[in-house]
């Protein structure tokens, strides 16, 4: 399917402020960007770098006063995601290099505490991607899906302390499991389709079969059968740490307004 995304960032600055943002998807295996508009208001020099994960940055100083960014991109990807029952465990020594440092505790995934849970959890998988789906269908049982519930970073541990959370806060969870078995897991952050309220997203892979399947406790498995296509990447990292739509440096600033918005096209055309 074609979609059409956009976000839109307004900010009241007090100081001259810098700002590392990440808000540009970048073609790939699961998804191919077509065309992009970035806008800032007012035009200030932009420098754009690809961070550890391959995540496209860009680093700008925002003056004093009224600062605006819009961003849009028309990008194709699947209508439905892949599925892998019985996908194989992927032994840590036959890992490709790049993978294995998603298998790592991290500030938001302390993935050290979580390996009596997650072999509680997954006992009777076979290991690998049936593993995962346990998780995922753990964390959809267990916790309450409540968008806007808090703005805190919170921790995989006192996610599993809490009754609800956002989506973030699953996904750092589900990675802490996953990775106490051995199993790599990432964050992801983008765009979702008919995601209700429309926001920012986050949701995490695993690599499982030799290649990332996308896991997301939020939505629902209609029937069981398939899982609805949608998805936008923005970035991907260890924990929410590294995948801020943007982080500023110096006093805090929080956006006066933030708009995003996910259509579907009927081609790439529309």
């Amino acid at each position: 399917m074609w979609l059409q995304t956009s976000c839109d960032l307004v900010f009241d600055i007090s100081v001259p402020t810098p700002f590392v943002l990440m808000l540009r998807p970048r073609s790939g295996a699961l998804q191919w960007v077509a065309r992009e508009e970035y806008k800032i208001d007012p035009s200030v020099p932009v420098f754009e770098f690809t961070d550890n994960y391959g995540n496209l940055c860009q680093r700008l100083v925002a003056p004093e006063g009224h600062f605006s960014i819009h961003t849009s991109s028309r990008v194709m990807i699947a209508d439905i995601l892949d599925r892998a029952p019985g996908a194989p465990f992927v032994e840590v020594q036959m890992l490709p290099g790049e993978v294995l440092g998603f298998l790592l505790p991290s500030r938001y995934c302390e993935s050290d505490r979580f390996g009596h849970m997650a072999n509680q959890i997954t006992e009777d998988c076979l290991p690998g991607y049936d593993q995962v789906a346990a998780i995922e269908a753990w964390l959809r049982n267990t916790f309450r899906y409540e968008p806007g519930v808090s703005d805190l970073l919170l921790s995989a541990q006192e996610v599993n302390q809490q009754p609800s959370g956002v989506c973030r806060d699953f996904a750092h969870l589900g990675i802490a499991l996953c990775r106490s078995l051995c199993i790599p897991a990432r964050m992801v952050v983008g765009y979702l389709h008919n995601l209700q309220p429309m926001d920012l997203h986050a949701w995490f892979e695993a690599y499982v079969g030799g290649r990332w399947y996308t896991f997301d406790a939020t939505q629902y498995d209609l029937f069981d059968t398939y899982r609805k296509g949608g998805y936008v990447t923005l970035g991907y990292g260890r924990d929410a740490a590294d995948v801020a739509i943007f982080n500023q440096y110096g006093p805090a600033v929080i956006p006066i307004e933030q708009r995003v918005s996910v259509e579907r096209l009927n081609t790439e055309a529309d």
